[in-house]
């Protein structure tokens, strides 16, 4: 799954991501909830996304389709993107992983980071890119139904 996420553009990656986040419950529906901001010149910002359906708090998010290792500096030029937008939460998604560094500045800052295997798990558990190839339902005896009350 990763590979092909690598494989697409960097601007399918960013939708990927608000997809993600609105299959997750932020937002509500992926229309009014979600934006994916310019491709270029973004200021450090790729998306922003209503963390819940009353949009009564934003969170920014940066999207990186990256082989190699996101180091602090990355993570910190994202604080600086968004404390000159006043904001308060951030997700620094990748598809490769994070440095001890990158891990602690964002803990002193209010930034969820999601590796690119940590992506693919949510992916999976929230359906997204993939599809259910077959369902088993398996049946038992459900004795509370034979038991009269007097």
């Amino acid at each position: 799954m990763l590979e092909q996420i690598k494989n697409q553009t960097p601007g399918f990656f960013e939708q990927l991501v608000l997809d993600l986040l609105v299959k997750m419950g932020y937002g509500g529906n992926r229309e009014d909830a979600a934006m994916v901001t310019k491709i270029s010149h973004d200021g450090g910002i790729d998306g922003i996304i209503k963390e819940d359906r009353l949009g009564l708090d934003m969170i920014y998010i940066q999207a990186k389709r990256w082989e190699n290792t996101v180091q602090k500096p990355e993570i910190q030029k994202f604080r600086g993107a968004l404390s000159e937008r006043g904001a308060t939460k951030g997700i620094f998604i990748t598809t490769s992983d994070f440095s001890a560094g990158a891990k602690e500045s964002a803990r002193n800052a209010k930034i969820v980071l999601i590796d690119g295997t940590e992506l693919c798990h949510l992916m999976i558990e929230f359906g997204v890119g993939v599809s259910i190839k077959t369902v088993y339902e398996i049946k038992r005896l459900d004795t509370d139904y034979f038991t009269t009350e007097s």
